[in-house]
């Protein structure tokens, strides 16, 4: 026998093998979240600590959309989306945590009264996307900047319908505002209306308002 064909035959089977773990993902999410209703993705680091600012904001901030009968949708991890998730599983509302299998951090925190867990990275964006009407981005690290910026590119190459993308907390954020606007607004690397996809705002009433505002259209 012919040791290395041996070892790339079964290397190929794998790989086909993989791709009914991947839509087997797509189904279970899909499964889940189809019928939650009116929803919002709240993002932020799950290094953020409980006695912080960010997280009783972020906690204020779902049970809020709670009682206005719209779901929280989060990362499903600890610090801001334990936060919301709290919040909006002690308000009554739909509370949801889309864990992803992570070697450090990331552990399902128990406030999401609906959890689904993912191993590809991709099928989760997916899902934050699709049952979404508005992202809340709150501060966090890497992973939070990937999340804001997917979805800004979707929403400026009209991937998808455009959705408010709004970054909570001007101190926070101000930074990389300004940066984006010096460096690729000035230089033409980004539209004027590319800076219109994402706002950023500091009352958590004024954001719940503006979403309600979605519901009712």
């Amino acid at each position: 026998m012919d040791t290395r064909q041996y070892v790339i035959d079964n290397l190929s089977l794998g790989e086909s093998w993989r791709m009914f773990r991947i839509l087997g993902e797509f189904v279970e999410g899909i499964e889940a979240l189809h019928k939650i209703g009116p929803a919002v993705s709240i993002f932020g680091s799950a290094r953020v600590k409980p006695e912080e600012e960010a997280y009783k904001q972020a906690e204020a901030l779902g049970a809020r959309f709670a009682k206005q009968k719209i779901a929280v949708i989060t990362g499903g991890g600890g610090g801001i989306m334990e936060a919301a998730n709290k919040g909006a599983a002690e308000a009554g509302g739909v509370s949801v945590g889309m864990n992803i299998h992570l070697p450090f951090e990331q552990k399902p925190n128990p406030y999401a009264n609906v959890q689904i867990e993912f191993k590809y990275f991709f099928i989760r964006k997916v899902m934050f996307v699709k049952y979404a009407m508005a992202y809340i981005v709150m501060p966090g690290g890497l992973g939070t900047l990937d999340e804001l910026f997917e979805a800004v590119t979707l929403i400026q190459t009209h991937r998808i319908k455009p959705f408010p993308v709004i970054l909570m907390g001007s101190d926070y954020w101000s930074g990389l505002i300004q940066w984006i606007k010096k460096h690729l607004l000035a230089n033409k690397r980004i539209s004027p209306e590319d800076i219109e996809i994402f706002q950023v705002m500091d009352d958590p009433d004024a954001v719940v308002k503006m979403v309600q505002k979605l519901v009712i259209l």
